[in-house]
């Protein structure tokens, strides 16, 4: 086998302007923070990002102007609110979103990583979600064959690029997540680009040694980053917390119209724990 260890120069390259991706983790667990610089950096532009519960992550790109459109069942920040720029670009429309519900994303990315079509739903009709759905595309009411009863298909979703970081990985792609997996293994096998960024580069001996923690296998995988701290300020079980003082000073800059200045200090390091 081939190494995929890649720098982050390098792997930058597999994510183009107009980009559907995708992120890992969710809300302020181990989200792919330090990709998610390198996006800022290159300047990239009208993606659209998908994910069921984002934060910070989605709220810098949306900031930094990355973003066309966003499809989320909630974005915000926790006991901190609501993410600033989501908010004021959604107010102000400067970006286009879609609203969906938790179940919604996870068997859409479930049916893309299965290679289904769709997954069939329960617990939206009567929701003022299905008609804007519907007009979408992204959702259908059909007849269940068994029952006949309507039920809600669920179109895959395939994004173009997950991002996933994860504690260990090695260099041909095996990765392992420690900890609440939440969606990451199916955006991983939904994906067509997979990028992994990873905490450790582990001897493939790991993997041999314990299969049972080889969470997404190397075929999947086109390019590995070793990026300690590469979820910070988020949280990256059993390595480190999340950081709410910095998610709290970012907050706070965002309100007070200082974001710009919070993207320069935090793209030279400033903002990152010394």
């Amino acid at each position: 086998m081939e190494t995929k260890l890649m720098g982050v120069g390098e792997t930058i390259g597999l994510i183009h302007d107009g980009d559907s991706v995708t992120l890992s983790g969710v809300s302020m667990v181990r989200a792919p923070m330090a990709f998610v610089k390198e996006i800022v950096k290159a300047k990239r532009k009208e993606l659209s990002i998908i994910d069921r519960e984002p934060g910070i992550d989605f709220d810098i790109l949306i900031g930094a102007g990355a973003v066309k459109r966003v499809r989320f069942a909630m974005l915000g920040l926790e006991l901190l609110g609501l993410a600033p720029n989501f908010r004021r670009a959604a107010e102000q429309g400067e970006i286009e979103y879609l609203e969906t519900t938790c179940g919604a994303i996870t068997n859409g990315l479930r049916a893309g990583a299965m290679g289904m079509p769709f997954v069939p739903v329960k617990g939206i009709i009567g929701t003022d979600l299905l008609p804007l759905h519907e007009k979408k595309g992204t959702w259908r009411v059909i007849d269940d064959p068994f029952s006949g009863e309507k039920i809600v298909a669920v179109k895959a979703i395939i994004p173009d690029v997950a991002v996933i970081h994860v504690q260990k990985a090695d260099k041909f792609g095996n990765a392992s997540i420690e900890g609440a997996r939440f969606e990451d293994v199916y955006k991983a096998k939904s994906a067509k680009t997979l990028i992994i960024t990873a905490e450790e580069i582990v001897d493939t001996k790991y993997f041999v040694g314990h299969p049972e923690r080889n969470t997404i296998p190397y075929f999947y995988t086109a390019a590995v980053v070793h990026v300690p701290k590469g979820a910070y300020p988020t949280a990256c079980y059993n390595y480190y917390p999340p950081d709410y003082g910095f998610v709290k000073n970012y907050v706070s800059m965002c309100r007070a119209g200082r974001f710009d200045e919070f993207i320069e200090r935090w793209l030279r390091g400033e903002e990152d724990e010394n």
